[in-house]
């Protein structure tokens, strides 16, 4: 599905398939308002109605679709679900391996649909050897199966820019466990598929050594090529590569300043430095809960290493609340902003208020400023039990101020030294566990705040 037209005439289609007869006009407008991520308000104001009419048609033209979209098809997740069923005649196939050889896309030998622009994409002359030899290759067989209908608009434009335009060779992008980083490299993929000869999703849950994965990586590369490079940079340079590497703190040691690799993985950070260094087309992006120790080294504003700190949704995140049909919209900007509008906590409260509140946001909110933590707690564990020993106290002590702090001062009866402070401040940024504000002119940081929450009632 490129455009909104094609998505109202399929559903037309569907629709005329099963009962005899077409779409509405208003459900035409249902459609298109919500391929555009326009909420109900605005379709209603565009069709010159009442927002109480487009919800119950809406309603009516989501039960027509639910047997080809799913049970549980509603306006948020309409578009990932109809773009899910056609991602196999788009090129891309989640959970599988797309190749795509002499015009023509094959999984497990059925040919799918022709593909005209491959030679536009290849590096090389049209009708050289390397060209005629080569197959694209989509592999993403290790990419998660989950639903990405979020608006990250801001951020995809951002990495499609790094990308596209200023190539850039080695992204990271790190922020909190289940803050959406797999699902924005997902919508990523989906935005720039046509653009590269290879995409392989790689995860490291299973800390696989760097032969390992090079060996993987290769096997991939290797589908299309009669003869073997040598090395993943010798392929990097003669294709355009997407390679994307998930999970990678998992390869940093627990217990340890953010971003340090295991002992028997310090090689990765070799091999990462000599992508971001070396002259190719291809992109490399690591997904992490925390930002690898030494990729600043290689940042810079002309250099092709950028990192991307992935936060919450802002605003946005109500369409989670409406989704989950909370009442008192009225305080859901509350909500959003006391659990810093991030996606899964937000999901969790949530599911919190409709069992306990039957759905009401204000008897939820009614007992003051205490942050409710419930089935968050694991989560948030999962992060802090990495966290070295200067940092536990750095925390703590964050956790005990009132206000933001400036750092310049540190704390008198502090135990480390001026560096292991800072260092330790440094880290917790690097794990996006502290956020830094400029108040008149100064920087003063801050933990954040769900966070200090779980440590002070700990």
């Amino acid at each position: 599905m490129k455009n909104v037209e094609d998505v109202v005439q399929w559903a037309n289609n569907l629709i005329v398939d099963k009962t005899g007869e077409h779409l509405t006009p208003i459900e035409e407008a249902i459609l298109t308002g919500v391929w555009q991520k326009q909420k109900y308000p605005q379709i209603a104001k565009d069709f010159h109605c009442s927002e109480s009419h487009v919800k119950k048609e809406a309603a009516k033209l989501w039960e027509k679709l639910r047997e080809e979209l799913g049970e549980d098809l509603n306006k948020l997740n309409f578009r990932s679900k109809l773009e899910k069923k056609h991602r196999v005649s788009q090129g891309s196939n989640f959970g599988y391996c797309v190749q795509i050889n002499e015009g023509s896309i094959n999984i497990c030998g059925e040919c799918l649909h022709p593909l005209n622009d491959l030679q536009n994409r290849s590096p090389f002359p049209p009708d050289s050897p390397q060209n005629k030899a080569h197959t694209r290759i989509i592999d993403l067989t290790d990419a998660p199966d989950i639903p990405y209908n979020n608006d990250r608009t801001s951020e995809l434009t951002t990495l499609k820019q790094w990308i596209l335009e200023a190539h850039t060779r080695l992204i990271t992008i790190y922020g909190l466990s289940e803050i959406g980083k797999s699902a924005i490299a997902l919508q990523l993929i989906q935005q720039t598929q046509t653009e590269f000869d290879y995409i392989i999703w790689r995860s490291l849950s299973n800390t696989p050594t760097l032969s390992t994965l090079q060996t993987e990586l290769k096997q991939v590369f290797s589908r299309s090529q009669p003869t073997p490079l040598p090395t993943i940079l010798d392929y990097f340079r003669s294709h355009r590569c997407l390679v994307i590497l998930d999970d990678l703190h998992n390869i940093f040691s627990s217990g340890q300043i953010a971003g340090e690799y295991l002992p028997e993985y310090k090689d990765y950070g070799k091999f990462f430095k000599q992508i971001a260094t070396s002259s190719h087309q291809s992109c490399l992006i690591l997904l992490s809960w925390e930002k690898p120790r030494d990729i600043t080294t290689l940042e810079g504003e002309n250099r092709p290493t950028r990192t991307l700190h992935l936060k919450g949704l802002g605003e946005q995140a109500g369409e989670i609340l409406e989704e989950k049909g909370l009442t008192h919209e009225e305080k859901w900007s509350e909500l959003i902003t006391l659990y810093q509008s991030h996606p899964s906590w937000l999901n969790i409260i949530a599911s919190t208020i409709v069992e306990l509140f039957d759905g009401n946001v204000s008897r939820f909110l009614a007992e003051g400023n205490d942050i409710y933590l419930g089935d968050i707690e694991p989560l948030l564990e999962s992060q802090l039990e990495r966290l070295s020993e200067s940092e536990k106290k750095v925390s703590q002590w964050l956790a005990s101020q009132d206000d933001a702090v400036d750092i310049s001062q540190p704390p008198a009866d502090r135990e480390l030294s001026h560096s292991e402070f800072w260092q330790a401040i440094q880290s917790l940024i690097r794990r996006g566990l502290v956020e830094k504000m400029q108040v008149e002119g100064r920087s003063l940081f801050f933990l954040n705040p769900v966070f200090k929450a779980y440590i002070q009632c700990r």
